[in-house]
């Protein structure tokens, strides 16, 4: 019989269980495994074959008419490509913008909506390295689809015999210009992503942010006579409005690109092209800041 001090007293059980006893990885590869799911989330791996869809078709976007230019090419017996590398890229520069507006809420918000933040920075990672790792995979993300088109065009290139040295070096400045969209789009559009746990809001955000803002900055180089050669210089500060006329311009001066369409976009000069790079810093390394700020809180 059980007496009553017993019944208080409390009784341990073993049932089996054990202490862990293998390695402390640490943050270091807390903060790479956290790079690589975010990666592979950002492409839809590992997840439901429906969230392949987008970030894949968009990927084949940008590839295919880099295939279908060198095919041109080939069929014309052209001596080079019809498009530029760094031009290329500020063609069809919407495709990026909506996998940025598409994947960089599925990166941010989902944690924020299922509230596994805190869990995360329980241990051994800190906040520092969570928003680190997110960029890291965003930014990596962008890139392959920045880069992929134009190392394809480059193959195309070397397989129609054209002149290797003349594509190499233009290919560096298309991966510059890829370097700097991917920088420049992955810190805003995870700061807006951060800032809601609803991943619509979050789209509609970056993809408005960055359509309304190159339509201003279009709009106010227009209006201040910017198609005027005479006046043309002082206009062209109004592509600072825009993340995507900012970096487009600076590439276009550093490199003295924009041949056909992107010919006006230029930035102002080489004291132009100096802030333009400034600002360019500035903003990638600001977002980042008030991303790591708006971790602090959660």
């Amino acid at each position: 019989m059980t007496t009553r001090s017993d019944a208080h007293g409390g009784v341990i059980h073993d049932i089996g269980y054990r202490p862990y006893t293998g390695p402390r990885l640490g943050r270091r590869y807390a903060t790479r495994s956290l790079y690589v799911q975010s990666l592979r989330a950002a492409f839809g791996l590992g997840r439901s074959g429906r969230s392949k869809v987008l970030p894949f078709l968009l990927l084949g976007g940008m590839a295919a008419p880099s295939l279908a230019m060198l095919a041109i090419a080939l069929f014309t017996q052209q001596k080079s490509m019809p498009m530029d590398y760094a031009d290329y890229l500020a063609s069809f520069s919407v495709l990026p913008q909506i996998f940025l507006a598409a994947q960089a809420p599925v990166l941010m918000s989902r944690d924020l909506r299922h509230h596994v933040v805190p869990l995360y920075f329980s241990r051994p990672a800190t906040r520092g390295d969570y928003v680190a790792a997110k960029f890291a995979a965003m930014f990596s993300a962008l890139l392959i689809v920045l880069a992929l088109p134009l190392l394809l065009l480059f193959t195309g290139a070397l397989l129609a015999e054209f002149p290797v040295g003349d594509n190499l070096v233009h290919l560096l400045y298309g991966l510059v210009a890829a370097v700097l969209y991917a920088l420049l789009y992955s810190s805003i559009g995870l700061l807006i992503a951060a800032l809601t746990p609803r991943r619509g809001f979050g789209v509609a955000a970056i993809m408005g942010l960055l359509m309304i803002t190159r339509a201003l900055a279009m709009i106010t180089f227009a209006l201040n006579r910017g198609y005027d050669p005479l006046r043309e210089s002082d206009s062209s500060w109004a592509f600072l409005i825009s993340p995507s006329t900012l970096v487009e311009a600076l590439v276009n001066r550093l490199f003295s690109l924009g041949d056909g369409g992107s010919a006006l976009l230029y930035a102002p000069g080489t004291g132009g092209a100096l802030v333009f790079l400034v600002v360019l810093l500035a903003l990638t390394a600001g977002g980042h800041a008030l991303t790591l700020r708006r971790y602090r809180n959660v």
